[in-house]
């Protein structure tokens, strides 16, 4: 197994792209309405709402919440807390900027409404900025200030990775976009990989704000998770993301939550087959605090997304199968599960750039 990163993208890269069409290849369904572009057309019969797989869905979610809560909840005395400094200027900017993009987002001002569709990436941009100055003002230090190289690496990388995400979800179509359908195909790419590039920056950086809280840091559970045989168990994992993505194609409505998990495992599971260190290696030690702040990250800026998004002129909506009740903002309440696995894929395709710039250095 390749042990370069950029290798291991384009395998990746392959599989994502390869085995949903596979799939829908196998299904009968035609193959080049998946390649649509702009994807506008909605062709997916989603099935209704059922109690029983809410209730099946809310176990597993709550207990995925509950993990998470033990995980961060500190239970030994706090350590002292770094003495915070001041917000730098460049922060209290950002409080401005972030003030006036919501506002802009969410009125309609006649004068502003030739841009009324292209505040999603300046609000994110002035989040950024605010996390990073939040981060500063901490500790001293931040992604903006220390590793701005590998900061700005992240924006066209991030592009990157939420097209996979726009492709996988053609096979499933929970979400769709609205006040866009007039945009040309070039000023859809333009507009949607603007705003896709500050996935990664925010969810990351949102990372860094609370590794620098100690309360988060200072958990003492341990419990160690360490499979035998662990590349036994990664070969059987990959094959099993494999087949999942590839019936995101043949089962839309019943495997769709494997969108957010199975390219998760795909990742992970090509690591450790490579002998690699990964964002699990940790759990060995039973320190599960690098997992379970990623995963919080991801949830945050979920949160701010779908808040954000509630009332703006270009937006997502979603079309859940079977559990689409209870929305908060425009996601059905479920749905947010969905962030923290999510928060884990942006940790480790960071962590990919992470390696690819050392080893070209």
């Amino acid at each position: 197994m390749p042990r370069h990163p950029l290798l291991q993208l384009v395998i990746v890269t392959i599989l994502l792209l390869g085995l949903p069409l596979a799939g829908a290849f196998v299904a009968g369904e035609p193959v080049g309405r998946y390649l649509e572009f702009p994807p506008l057309t909605r062709y997916v019969s989603h099935a209704p709402f059922s109690w029983p797989a809410f209730v099946l869905v809310a176990a597993v979610a709550m207990a995925a919440g509950a993990g998470l809560a033990w995980v961060v909840w500190p239970r030994r005395p706090r350590p002292p807390a770094p003495t915070p400094g001041r917000l730098p200027w460049w922060g209290w900017l950002a409080v401005a900027l972030v003030a006036v993009f919501w506002a802009l987002a969410w009125t309609r001002l006649p004068w502003f409404e030739a841009f009324q569709r292209h505040t999603f990436t300046p609000l994110w941009l002035s989040y950024i900025l605010l996390v990073n100055a939040l981060t500063y003002g901490r500790t001293g230090r931040s992604l903006l200030t220390h590793r701005p190289a590998h900061l700005v690496a992240l924006f066209p990388l991030s592009a990157l990775f939420w097209w996979y995400f726009e492709y996988l979800n053609r096979f499933v179509q929970n979400w769709h976009y609205t006040g866009v359908s007039d945009f040309s195909p070039a000023v859809y790419v333009l507009h949607a990989t603007l705003a896709f590039s500050t996935v990664l920056p925010a969810v990351m950086s949102t990372l860094e704000l609370l590794r620098s809280f100690p309360a988060l840091a200072s958990t003492t559970l341990r419990v160690p998770f360490e499979p035998a045989r662990p590349r036994r168990w990664a070969a059987a994992a990959l094959v099993v993301s494999a087949a999942g993505i590839a019936g995101l194609g043949l089962w839309p409505n019943l495997l769709f939550p494997l969108l957010w998990v199975a390219p998760l495992v795909l990742l992970v599971s090509l690591q450790v087959l490579a002998g690699e260190r990964t964002l699990l290696a940790d759990l060995r030690a039973g320190n599960w605090r690098t997992v379970a702040l990623a995963a919080l990250a991801g949830l945050i800026c979920g949160v701010l997304w779908e808040l954000w998004n509630y009332y703006s002129a270009a937006k997502w909506v979603y079309s859940i199968p079977y559990v689409h009740r209870f929305e908060v903002f425009e996601m059905p309440l479920l749905g947010y599960a969905g962030y923290l696995p999510f928060g884990l894929e942006c940790a480790v395709v960071a962590g990919l750039l992470d390696r690819w710039r050392g080893a070209r250095s």
